[in-house]
């Protein structure tokens, strides 16, 4: 690793702060880490590097004896990073008494009194000046290092340094005390040792700004789908095999649209084909395997697990991916029929959870033994409701991949005709905070309260109404209702019974709780529906009485089961009382819906974490959400020469003044205290204003946020 020797590591003053964040880096680095650790955890395991990347480092002359000083080229964000990481890892270690592993850490990010000359020598990146205070005093700080009283709240060295202060913790004591030594022995080696880079280390005298730019040249870099089929197709070469007609039979549909199109994988896009090599490779072997590895690992796989020549191989996965692009297109279907896997695909793809995808392709695999429908209907819908109800309850889920991995590895130790059980089994023994399955209790205890219509995204929400609606049509415990038709999937929209508007023609009657308290119970699940969309512009902000009223809207155009249902208990008022009701109604058709096993308990030990992200203009650009160069121009006309410059930080420079974030801007234009997010537009014909921005780019997280700058805005726009 880079920071085995004596030296210190500049950054330049003009080079960027440090902007990296939890979402987009901390937390993808940190499952890198742990899965390197984890292959070391397992007896006989052979240990797999994984790679970082390269840094660019020029040279600084120094006088002799003086210790050795480089100037950061590209990489600042990746090494400062790594420093924060394993200063975390070094106080942990030091928490739990694993004094040897620590001691083995230290050297990484301290350099040795001996080469000191001035304070700041002791470390071994020294970042630009607006980071170098919060970098000194977290770096600096003695173990155990209490982030509250250090200052600095809110920067990111110091949140990311707190992010892996707590995974580590979390991660060398999952197991017991009984097994932080082994644990801690195995994340030392593998940030220590198994963490890899390329160190381009340029002389004094040579042009780095030359070698920057040509490192970070635009091109079109080689798939994993490119560099397994350029694999295969030499070895296919070298056996003599007949190489044109293997093509035309096993690899050319690779290449059409359907494989080609790119798709999203929590927050990165890549071509379909490389992503069903990957799910490919998590279904044959029960690994991880992330992205940056596939590669890799199918060249391990071909050597020492496939066991047949390459041309039997090159056959079996022609024939998994036909049956990965019929579940794929099947899953797709809005209307008509659809069968239990289909119905599967849809829902799981509205959690937009690829990661269960390589579990499909084990329990369909045309090369292994049939597992009975019973039983492939069970493990279909076991992993269906754990994932449903820990969406409704916002668990985390960051071991999702972890989790499948499990699954295969005890489903191919165990008998296919009973893979149904096998995975409810495992389900019900999971205890911890990123695993457990959620009981009845839990789920309908939240849904009483849960803002659903602000907390679940979109997608999931119709999901789970388009869900009780086939239930209250028939479709239950395999049944074919006499209708034998489900709702149209992904067409209908969301409607709130009593508008968000509501203080025109919803008085509150006398006596009421505040307007808060039925600002939020608004957008529970109680009080939300289904309408189409000409309905819903219809109907979306009048009263519940009268000629352009809900309810004679609803009675005269609607034909669903769940508004049928709604009519029945609300026919003359829907008041508070009624939604809450409703709210309650509609939980415990959920968890009928999505059930557990009989007695099935969440378990005491368990406290729900509840994570919390600060999202800004920086993460938004990060993510591709938005350009930096875009105009923001304000929402309210007379403020319209006021226009915003999106600043490649996350800054708005608006007439050559600089501010930190859109409510400052918005409040030095109008004066007052006002939303940012809301006030600033990206799109002026249209409104789409920062907060629908960054609203779309939450709904990828099951997860409550930290909004910031506040996400109510002033003017809700209609349902429509």
């Amino acid at each position: 690793m880079v920071f085995m020797q004596p030296q210190r590591l500049v950054v330049p003053l003009f080079q960027r702060p440090y902007v990296w964040n939890e979402e987009n880096q901390w937390e993808p680095l940190w499952d890198d880490v742990v899965r390197v650790a984890e292959r070391l955890l397992v007896p006989g395991a052979k240990p797999q590097p994984h790679f970082l990347g390269a840094v660019v480092l020029q040279q600084t002359p120094s006088q002799t004896g003086l210790m050795q000083e480089r100037t950061i080229i590209d990489g600042q964000q990746r090494l400062t990073t790594l420093q924060l990481l394993l200063d975390a890892l070094h106080a942990e270690l030091l928490r739990v008494s694993a004094t040897a592993p620590a001691m083995r850490i230290e050297p990484l990010v301290t350099n040795a009194e001996a080469f000191r000359t001035r304070p700041e020598d002791r470390f071994k990146v020294w970042p630009t000046n607006r980071d170098r205070s919060a970098f000194n005093d977290v770096m600096g700080a003695e173990p155990p290092v209490e982030h509250g009283a250090l200052g600095h709240t809110g920067e990111r060295i110091l949140e990311a340094h707190r992010y892996f202060s707590n995974q580590a913790r979390e991660w060398l004591t999952l197991q017991g005390d009984a097994d932080v030594t082994r644990r801690a022995a195995a994340i030392e080696t593998a940030t220590r040792d198994l963490l890899q880079m390329v160190v381009i280390d340029l002389g004094a005298d040579e042009n780095a700004q030359e070698i920057f730019e040509t490192l970070n040249a635009r091109g079109a870099p080689l798939t994993a789908a490119d560099l397994i089929k350029n694999f295969v197709f030499q070895r296919l070469q070298e056996s003599g095999a007949a190489v044109e007609q293997a093509y035309e039979r096993s690899w050319k549909d690779f290449e059409t649209a359907f494989w080609e199109a790119e798709v999203s994988v929590g927050r990165l896009r890549y071509p379909r084909s490389s992503i069903f090599l990957n799910h490919w490779l998590i279904a044959k072997t029960g690994e991880e395997v992330v992205a940056r590895e596939v590669f890799t690992r199918f060249k391990s796989f071909v050597m020492f697990d496939a066991g047949g020549p390459m041309s039997s191989l090159l056959q079996e996965i022609d024939r998994a991916a036909r049956a990965y692009r019929q579940f794929i297109v099947s899953s797709a279907a809005t209307t008509g029929p659809i069968d239990r896997l289909a119905l599967f695909g849809y829902r799981t793809g509205v959690l937009e959870s690829e990661v269960i995808k390589p579990l499909v392709l084990y329990l369909i695999d045309p090369d292994e033994p049939l597992i009975p429908g019973d039983q492939l209907i069970k493990a279909l819908e076991c992993v269906e409701s754990w994932m449903v109800r820990r969406m409704l309850v916002r668990a985390t889920t960051k071991s999702y991949t972890q989790v499948v991995a499990e699954i295969i590895t005890q489903l191919r130790k165990g008998n296919r005709s009973s893979a149904g059980s096998s995975v409810e089994a495992y389900f019900v023994g999971q205890t911890s905070a990123s695993r457990y399955w959620p009981d009845n209790h839990e789920v309908q205890d939240e849904l009483k309260t849960l803002q659903a219509y602000r907390r679940l995204g979109r997608g999931r929400l119709r999901m789970v109404l388009e869900a009780i609606e086939d239930y209250l049509r028939g479709w239950r415990d395999g049944a074919v209702p006499m209708g034998e038709e489900r709702v149209a999937r992904s067409k209908l929209h969301i409607e709130h019974v009593m508008p968000r508007k509501w203080e025109p023609n919803w008085p509150l009657p006398e006596g009421s709780p505040p307007e808060t308290d039925r600002d939020r119970l608004i957008h529970t699940i109680g009080n939300l529906t289904l309408l189409t969309g000409r309905l819903n512009a219809k109907v979306s902000n009048g009263p519940w009485l009268g000629a352009n009223g809900k309810r004679h809207g609803l009675e005269a155009h609607d034909v669903l089961m769940l508004n049928r249902k709604l009519l029945n208990v609300a026919h003359e008022a829907w008041t508070d009382a009624a939604l809450r009701v409703r709210s309650e109604e509609l939980a415990s058709l959920i968890v009928q819906i999505w059930p557990v096993p009989e007695g099935h308990r969440s378990g005491s030990a368990y406290e729900k974490p509840v994570a919390h992200h600060r999202v800004d203009l920086y993460d938004l650009i990060s993510a591709g959400r938005i350009e930096a160069g875009c105009s923001l121009v304000p929402r309210r006309p007379k403020f319209s020469g006021a226009v915003a410059t999106l600043l490649p930080d996350g800054r708005l420079d608006i007439a050559g003044t600089v501010h930190t974030s859109p409510s400052h801007a918005a409040k030095v234009i109008t004066g007052r205290a006002t939303n940012g997010w809301w006030f600033f537009l990206v799109d002026v014909p249209t409104k789409h204003s920062l907060l629908d921005i960054r609203r779309d780019y939450l709904e990828s997280f099951a997860e409550d946020v930290d909004q910031g700058d506040g996400d109510d805005d002033p003017e809700d726009d209609d349902d429509a």
